[in-house]
């Protein structure tokens, strides 16, 4: 059995965001959460070629520091990597080690199974979603097969499994049992953002101003909302609110992304916004008049949260997740009535009752946190029984 200061960290998605540049996604910002929680504690595993490379404490170390940065050269990760020895490929390992992945990646990885197993590891696994499975429409071509893979290595390999909310882990169970596998122990346990304090600067534009937040991608349903702007600029004209779309353009939205690019009559009132930092996207959710969630599906719902605990209310789709993560304080729509989110919007410009029941409630707004997140886990962790199990097939 491990002891608290023993454990594993793959990092492997933050090396990889690192090499790639950009800024971090939702589930790049739970890892770098782990880093900081247990980076004092742990070393890091990096997948690689089918390896499952550990470095010594030290070297761990300086990749935790390198990967904590904002900015990470390649040189520095290369020349880090390049000063392994041979006991990052075979290192001496504690049967019973708590060896966490909280990203996703490298769950598809065949290799990953056996060397859990060989190297008798309790694996914590935490799993964000099962979209790719549960609506393959919206997901690249070939994520659906690479995401079951992922799954069944959960369900193989894991000791435990955190849901970042009670929805997922339903969704988990649901394909467990499809599958004919053993659920191992679970824990729901919500995810936190970058929380600031309410009553910080806002950031007001010319006119009202609305924001979208997220990856422009088919679930996001970014069309509706451009469906919306355009009911509202044949009502309002000039005086329509503006819709700041924030967010790196995905995938399976080409109809999306073609109107972006020729706005036509919306282009004074709609901003595509690909590369906004904190610092610039705080003061601008603050002034905005809501946070617009129209998402056909989540796992989660970050932006929510973020937008909440910020004092901004939020129009969203009427999702079990939302409900399940912040109750009935947005106000929710259907997602298919551009209509209702237009007269919503609308009305969220002026002095709208719905708006000013979210503002008198926010104050007591509880936002999750990552202190309280990893009280939840790390008591629960410990209990794990270890979970020899075979290697899967490769």
């Amino acid at each position: 059995m491990s002891t608290p200061s023993d454990r594993l960290l793959d990092v492997t998605r933050l090396v990889w965001r690192a090499w790639r540049g950009g800024k971090p996604t939702g589930v790049d910002r739970v890892c770098l959460a782990y880093l900081n929680h247990y980076g004092s504690r742990a070393r890091a595993v990096v997948q690689r070629k089918g390896m499952q490379l550990v470095p010594s404490r030290r070297h761990s170390e300086r990749l935790f520091a390198l990967l904590s940065q904002e900015q990470v050269s390649r040189r520095s990760i290369a020349m880090l990597f390049a000063s392994l020895g041979p006991g990052a490929l075979a290192p001496r390992l504690t049967a019973g080690t708590l060896y966490f992945n909280v990203g996703h990646t490298g769950l598809n990885e065949p290799t990953l199974g056996r060397w859990i197993a060989r190297r008798r590891l309790r694996a914590v696994h935490l799993v964000h979603d099962l979209i790719p499975i549960t609506h393959p429409e919206y997901c690249r071509v070939g994520e659906e097969a690479k995401h079951r893979e992922r799954m069944n290595q959960v369900l193989a390999s894991a000791s435990g499994i955190i849901g970042n909310s009670q929805a997922t882990l339903d969704e988990l169970a649901g394909y467990a049992a499809g599958q004919h596998q053993v659920l191992p122990p679970t824990l729901p346990a919500w995810i936190s953002g970058l929380l600031r304090p309410r009553g910080g600067l806002a950031t007001h534009l010319e006119r009202p101003h609305f924001i979208a937040l997220g990856t422009i991608e088919g679930r996001k349903n970014h069309a509706l909302l451009l469906d919306a702007w355009s009911l509202l600029e044949q009502r309002m004209g000039d005086r329509t609110p503006l819709l700041l779309i924030i967010g790196r353009r995905g995938w399976r939205a080409d109809d999306v992304l073609a109107r972006l690019d020729n706005l036509g009559r919306l282009a004074p009132h709609v901003r595509e916004l690909s590369d906004c930092s904190d610092a610039e996207l705080t003061p601008l959710i603050r002034g905005a008049c809501a946070m617009l969630m129209p998402s056909l599906v989540e796992g989660y719902g970050l932006p929510v949260i973020e937008a909440l605990a910020l004092g901004t209310p939020v129009i969203a789709s009427d999702l079990p997740v939302y409900r399940e993560i912040v109750g009935d304080l947005p106000a929710y729509l259907d997602s298919a009535d551009a209509a209702a989110w237009a007269a919503t919007v609308a009305d969220f410009t002026g002095h709208s009752a719905e708006r000013e029941r979210q503002l008198e409630r926010l104050p007591s707004y509880h936002a999750p946190t990552w202190d309280e997140h990893f009280a939840l886990v790390d008591s629960w962790a410990e209990t794990l029984p270890a979970r020899f199990v075979q290697a899967l097939n490769g």
